[in-house]
């Protein structure tokens, strides 16, 4: 039966205008030009020079044939068709020879012309390999080669064909072997990959040509494709290139990552890429649903792994690199390299003055959870938020200030039990602070009391606090009375219609989950002056046309820059904040000026345990927030050497030298001075009666000047002389960041359990 329709198949190729010419008329072929092989698509750094991912279904970038030099397409012509520039797109010899010798029991050979061998790559139904579909095939490339010159389908066959290691296309190729762009190979290099294409891969008879795999085989060949070149004329002629003379010896190794098809993907940088992808669907790039499909718009699920799209990122390499050196535990030397197995950090750097994400790490792995964004799990369910402590209490300031409050209001600070509830709203488990029931805002910002934010917020109204949070830039935060904990999307909700229920006074001082995205967002709002910019991952998106090879433009960062806060609102919460990371001894290097603040959360309602542990800061030319917590199940957040992690010690170390590496030569850039807005008399606490001094002031006393007494009640950083130093706020105390002592711990609550009265 093989015999007869061998037989057979070459009495219909060379039968002539009777069968041929009916069946290639009535065949209706879809011409190159109609169809776009699948491409990768890479995202560059915003150098637009540096690759830092490349995905898709196939590793393939499509080029045109005036980048692949002659001497490459030569090469190819020399191993798979030698009379490609005389034939029609169909070797009758070769096939008559290739028929004979299967019929006569020899190898079995394909004979297929290049013009072939791409209907082949290029369509579904010519993958089988049948002396039935060998017809099909020569009448789709007698018509091809009518349609299209030489060089033309020679552009399509390596644009398409396969040259293992998971790259198709000749321009993948080029990368995965000798990386570089197939424009600068030179011709043994060509030859190398020309060699490739008989069989690039192992299998059950041959072990493949590739050089890492079988590099006798391989060489043998490659002298098979420089014979055929010089045979032809292609090589060591006039006004040809010289004839190498050796194999190449710097072939790349083959290796998971590096510029192939999940490049990227298992790195720090695949969270970036879901970020892009969410944002092409916002921009209306890509859609989500099939009856949206049209040939500009792809679905969003298959839009990077087919489009070929170059994406330029908002990324600065020299930031993220900061950020991954600084915060990732595999790293040696970064803050968390020898620390508890169980602790992960968090990074999110944000240019202010355009909402550009610089740097984001928030994990290893782009398909792993992402510590620093949202994630959903299999029933949909929405998580990713850590509760922020006092570093939310920014938000509260603002919204005192602009409800008409002054820093110098005064409020009660001592502990109690709000009316309607059972829980007790203490300072970090001190009942009495040292500035008593007349804490300033600025006093009971920098020493992270509660009370006073409580008060606060139940003035002015939590919706009040809920909003100025949304205003700066935070789109989700999470109930912590449910199981799971159930997000809101602040972006569409109406703050009064989610306070007091579920979002009660306690938000005031940071009890409910937020993202690391979202607070660095939010801060880069206040570093801006006010000034709103949606955090961004995508800059620029481009397409290639298929036919020309150039890059056209689908999308450009818009910026939508919006005031938000008002600018002397943000000046007087930032003359608060510039104290601190003096206070907590995180200075930035050579006197730079950057305004901070800590936060932790309990583990756990009943625990002195740390949960989550927070850093957020800014100069005006960078925000950054840094989260510490668990990897996985909450576990006590202890350092090493049995600390407990608060905001002032861990996370401020990453958020300390995260800032210093990423503005290292920058210019230095001084905030505006207070504005000193609101009523100083606004507040609920007492009247400030500080005792005279005595004759001649006491001279020494700290902090003081003139020799005058230090006064608790006036300066947050005076020493207790009542023997009661008041705790230390879970290492947010000024007087002693490193010490975590016996209150303000952090971390968020688990559902169902009452408001704390944690930092």
């Amino acid at each position: 039966m093989n015999l007869l329709i061998a037989g057979f198949a070459v009495f219909i190729m060379l039968a002539g205008v009777g069968v041929v010419g009916f069946t290639y008329y009535s065949t209706n072929v879809v011409l190159p030009d109609e169809i776009t092989p699948p491409q990768a698509t890479t995202l560059y750094a915003f150098d637009n020079k540096t690759p830092i991912a490349k995905v898709g279904d196939q590793n393939r970038t499509l080029v045109t044939i005036d980048q692949i030099p002659q001497w490459v397409q030569d090469a190819v012509a020399a191993a798979e068709d030698r009379n490609f520039y005389r034939h029609s797109g169909v070797d009758y010899k070769g096939i008559t020879r290739a028929a004979w010798n299967n019929l006569s029991g020899g190898d079995k050979q394909g004979a297929s012309t290049i013009t072939q061998q791409y209907a082949r790559n290029a369509y579904d139904n010519l993958k089988d390999d049948t002396y039935g579909r060998k017809v099909k095939e020569a009448i789709l490339a007698s018509k091809l080669n009518d349609k299209f010159t030489k060089p033309q389908i020679m552009q399509h066959y390596l644009n398409v064909i396969y040259f293992g290691r998971g790259a198709y296309g000749i321009e993948a190729a080029a990368q995965t072997y000798f990386g570089k762009s197939v424009s600068a190979l030179k011709p043994d290099e060509g030859a190398v990959l020309a060699a490739l294409i008989k069989q690039p891969e192992p299998s059950s008879t041959h072990q493949g040509y590739d050089p890492a795999i079988n590099p006798t085989a391989a060489q043998d060949r490659w002298n098979y494709v420089i014979e055929g070149m010089v045979k032809e004329g292609w090589l060591g002629v006039a006004g040809k290139p010289e004839r190498p003379v050796a194999y190449p010896k710097n072939i790349k190794a083959p290796k998971k990552g590096g510029i192939g098809v999940d490049f990227g993907v298992d790195t720090p940088y695949g969270n970036v890429i879901n970020y892009v992808r969410e944002e092409m669907r916002d921009k209306g790039i890509c859609v989500d649903k099939e009856t949206q499909v049209t040939d500009a718009k792809p679905l969003c699920s298959q839009a990077l792994m087919a489009g070929g799209y170059r994406i330029r990122t908002t990324i600065d390499t020299k930031i993220q690199k900061a950020a991954v050196e600084t915060a990732q535990r595999k790293t040696k030397g970064s803050e968390l390299s020898d620390q508890p197995a169980n602790l992960m950090a968090a990074v999110v750097g944000i240019d202010p003055t355009n909402g550009r994400v610089l740097a984001y790490y928030g994990g290893d792995n782009g398909t792993g959870t992402d510590y620093a964004g949202k994630n959903t799990d299999s029933t949909g369910a929405i998580s990713g938020g850590h509760s922020p402590g006092s570093s939310f209490k920014i938000y509260t300031l603002a919204a005192a200030l602009k409800a008409g409050k002054a820093l110098e209001s005064r409020w009660k600070g001592k502990a109690f039990t709000p009316e309607g509830t059972k829980f007790k709203v203490s300072n970090a488990g001190v009942d009495n602070p040292s500035c008593g029931n007349s804490c300033t805002l600025r006093v009971s910002t920098l020493k992270s009391l509660n009370v006073p934010f409580y008060y606060v917020t139940e003035e002015i109204g939590a919706d009040k606090v809920v909003d100025m949070a949304k205003q700066a830039g935070v789109t989700t935060m999470w109930r912590t009375d449910t199981n799971p904990a159930k997000a809101y999307d602040l972006t569409k909700a109406d703050p009064k219609d989610i306070t007091p229920e579920p979002f009660f006074n306690v938000v005031g001082y940071g009890q409910y989950p937020i993202t690391v995205l979202d607070h660095a967002n939010g801060v880069a709002t206040f570093a801006n002056g006010g000034v709103h910019n949606k955090a961004h991952f995508l800059y620029s998106v481009e397409k290639q046309n298929p036919n020309t090879g150039k890059w056209d433009k689908v999308a450009t960062e818009k910026l939508d820059s919006k005031r938000r806060i008002d600018k002397d609102v943000v000046a007087d919460v930032t003359s608060v904040l510039k104290d601190y990371p003096a206070a907590v001894n995180h200075r930035l290097d050579d006197g730079r000026k950057a305004a901070s603040k800590t936060g932790t959360w309990e583990l756990k309602g009943d625990s002195s345990d740390n949960g989550d542990a927070w850093m957020i800061g800014y100069t005006p030319q960078l925000a950054t927030a840094v989260w510490v917590g668990n990897v996985g199940a909450r576990k006590p957040l202890i350092l090493k050497d049995k600390r407990k992690v608060s905001g002032g010690n861990l996370p401020g170390d990453i958020w300390e030298r995260f800032m210093d590496e990423a503005l290292q030569g920058k210019e230095k850039v001084d905030f505006p001075a207070a504005a000193n807005i609101g009523d100083p008399d606004s507040g609920n606490g007492e009247a400030a009666t500080p005792p005279p001094p005595p004759p001649g002031g006491l001279p020494g006393q700290p902090n003081q000047p003139g020799g005058l007494p230090c006064d608790p009640l006036t300066n947050p950083f005076c020493p207790r002389t009542d023997g009661n130093n008041g705790g230390n706020n879970g290492g947010n105390n000024p007087n002693d960041p490193g010490r975590p002592g016996n209150g303000g711990n952090g971390g968020g609550l688990l559902p169902g359990l009452p408001p704390s009265n944690r930092d």
